[in-house]
């Protein structure tokens, strides 16, 4: 089995902070490196260090503020999950099917149909005279994702797909919606088209600030990414995103990118993150970054 390093236990007790918790300023030098994939020439990845090197995990149910104010215990869970593509939404209706009462607060005790835990929205609200782009995201029941068990459930609290996963043994990014397991990380990708003609695709791999909600992150009640209170992992984000990382890279970009990371802090990172503690807890090689 996998390991993972997500707090989104099946058995723990949302905290409720009182007011939210401090966060660093959203600019501050970074460290980046670029390097060609190993299995592809034509593809580029691009890394924020800073990012991958920090001490960031999710804090679900140990010192979560939510990004709602009151709502501590539903984390970033409020919204829904829009589906990214048909695979995305495929995926997670198979892994719905395999639900129990167990498993999810919600459950009808019958089959599943898609519609009854999916609902269109708009994607952004549209320019003037312009028409908004649906598209499908999970329900929103009672302020939050439907897939939210809440503490009371007998099975804990928490996405009832992720509980799935770990009882049966897997990664949650097998059963959960692309934009829940991916986060933070931002993924973006493009094709570039350089001055001799050749064109590469670059992947550039951050992190997924408050800026990444687009003009309503800063209206978040919190958002954990900045928050010291978030980064109390003992080992850097490379390393307990790993399967993440290569589900989002390719295994032969991963295992590189990892390697340079570990190069980078045995060297001594120039840039990092500020709502990591200092040095990180962190020890790869031969010394602890920072």
């Amino acid at each position: 089995m996998l390991r993972r390093r997500c707090a989104y236990s099946p058995r723990v007790e949302p905290s409720t902070p009182v007011g939210p918790l401090p966060e660093v300023a959203l600019d501050f030098a970074r460290e980046w490196i670029e390097f060609t994939d190993p299995a592809d020439p034509d593809h580029r990845v691009r890394a924020d260090l800073t990012w991958l090197t920090s001490a960031w995990t999710c804090v679900f149910g140990r010192g979560c503020a939510g990004v709602v104010e009151g709502r501590a215990e539903d984390g970033c869970c409020n919204h829904g999950a829009f589906f990214t593509d048909t695979d995305d939404l495929d995926r997670v209706e198979a892994a719905v099917a395999e639900l129990t009462p167990l498993d999810w607060q919600r459950h009808p005790g019958t089959a599943v149909r898609r519609a009854d835990w999916t609902e269109a929205d708009t994607l952004a609200e549209p320019a003037d005279g312009e028409v908004a782009e649906e598209a499908l995201r999970t329900r929103v029941v009672d302020g939050a994702c439907l897939f939210l068990n809440r503490p009371e459930h007998p099975g804990g609290a928490g996405c009832a797909l992720h509980a799935m996963a770990l009882r049966q043994g897997r990664h949650p990014l097998e059963t959960k919606p692309d934009v829940c397991w991916q986060l933070p990380v931002r993924r973006e990708q493009e094709w570039v088209d350089r001055p001799d003609d050749t064109r590469v695709l670059v992947s550039s791999i951050g992190e997924f600030d408050r800026r990444g909600w687009g003009p309503g992150g800063h209206d978040l009640h919190w958002w954990c990414t900045g928050s010291p209170a978030a980064h109390v992992a003992s080992e850097p984000l490379v390393v307990t995103y790993g399967p993440e990382l290569t589900a989002l890279l390719g295994t032969a970009a991963y295992a590189e990118l990892r390697r340079l990371t570990e190069a980078r802090l045995d060297a001594g990172l120039v840039a990092p993150h500020p709502a990591s503690p200092r040095p990180v807890p962190v020890e790869l090689h031969r010394r602890r970054p920072g």
